[in-house]
Formats: structure tokens, sequence, C-alpha cells
């Protein structure tokens, strides 16, 4: 069974990181894991803070990205999220989703919002991807 992660939407906002995440997603190395929401908070920063681009644009971006590899959505975590404790609430459904489909690690820019004391009990680390 491939090494499962869950990539955070800091990671997935860079065009050059989140091609580089994706490709290592397609070759099964990693089993590659994100929700709808992360995914709603990845295009909802790029488009604020790119104007040149459409949400028509960004759609079909995110259409790309759903179907590049197989199985990468995760559903069915939202009953987990009110039972967790992390220093941003904003950032409960990222552990959540990595607790429901079973990864073993959440890829982020923010180690400091997944502090290892929290994540120990569910059996997921944070790692840094940069």
């Amino acid at each position: 069974m491939a090494f499962t992660v869950v990539y955070d939407a800091n990671v997935l906002y860079p065009a050059p990181l989140r091609n580089l995440l994706i490709r290592v997603g397609m070759t099964g190395v990693v089993r590659a894991k994100w929700t709808d929401e992360i995914l709603d908070e990845v295009f909802r920063n790029i488009l604020a803070n790119r104007p040149d681009l459409t949400m028509e644009q960004l759609g079909r971006t995110r259409e790309l990205m759903n179907r590049a590899i197989r199985d990468v959505r995760v559903d069915g975590y939202q009953p987990l999220v009110a039972s967790l404790e992390l220093p941003d609430a904003g950032d409960r459904h990222v552990l959540a989703a990595a607790i429901e489909c079973g990864a073993q690690s959440i890829i982020t820019h923010n180690l400091r919002d997944f502090p290892a004391s929290k994540l120990k009990a569910h059996g997921v680390e944070a790692i840094s991807s940069g």
C-alpha cells in the first residue's frame, strides 16, 4: 500500500509546487489526497491575488487536478472536524481528511498549525514542503 498524504491548501497554491505535487501523485509513489474544501481555499486565494485569472480558468484547472490522480478526493471527513483541536480551527478539516483517508502525513508549509502533539494520537505527522 502506498504512503498516503493530504496536501494542504498552502502547498497547492503556488503553480510550480502544485504541478510537482500532482506529478508525484500521478506516479503512485504516494497516494495524494485533498478535499473540495482544500481546493476551495486554494482557488479562492489564487483568485484574490490574481485578478488576471477568471473563475472559469480556475475551474478548468480544478477539473484537471481532480482527473489527474485517481481517487484523489476525500469525502466523509466532515463529522470529525468538530472533535479535533488545532491552533487554527480553520485547519481542522485538513486533519479530519487525513484521518478519514488513513493518511500518514499532511504536506504543508505551516508546521506550527499542525503540532505533533495534536497529530500523534491520530497516527498522522505534518511534513514541511519547503
